[in-house]
């Protein structure tokens, strides 16, 4: 684990008040999680726009009776196979389907693919949110193990 270090940090006693009832409501441990956990997501918006090797989820919610749209959408992530790591379909109802892309690679690329994604006639929403790919802040490297059910 990183080592920490400790500073001070100056704010208007409302301001800090209402840091406090975010604390809360997040459940956060303390205020220095609090603050790591802002300076992370800082960190993560800032590679992600300087165009950083990052991972992110493409949401989309599309109407799938529109003629040759579910092909079109397979068709751009055969274009960009290397950098998807997977996709969740999901039907709505009878009209409407969600799918959940997961991506990884320069910042760029995924924007791209997302951009011909949600503008694909007969998308009818869509978002990308970007998470960290690299650990940040001392966060410990974590392992798992998967093991085969019987």
């Amino acid at each position: 684990m990183a080592k920490l270090v400790r500073f001070g940090v100056a704010m208007e006693s409302d301001l800090l008040h209402e840091f406090d009832e975010l604390i809360v409501r997040r459940g956060h441990e303390n205020r220095s999680e609090a603050l790591r956990d802002l300076v992370r997501k800082e960190l993560t918006a800032d590679s992600w726009d300087r165009g950083g090797t990052s991972v992110a989820t493409i949401t989309l919610v599309f109407d799938h009776h529109v003629r040759e749209l579910t092909e079109r959408l397979t068709e751009i992530q055969h274009d960009h196979s290397t950098n998807i790591i997977s996709t969740l379909h999901v039907h709505l109802d009878h009209d409407r389907c969600l799918e959940v892309i997961v991506a990884r690679g320069p910042a760029q690329t995924i924007k791209a693919m997302a951009d011909r994604l949600m503008g694909a006639r007969g998308v009818l929403t869509g978002s990308i949110t970007p998470a960290a790919l690299a650990a940040q802040g001392g966060r410990r490297k974590r392992t798992h193990e998967h093991r085969e059910r019987s």
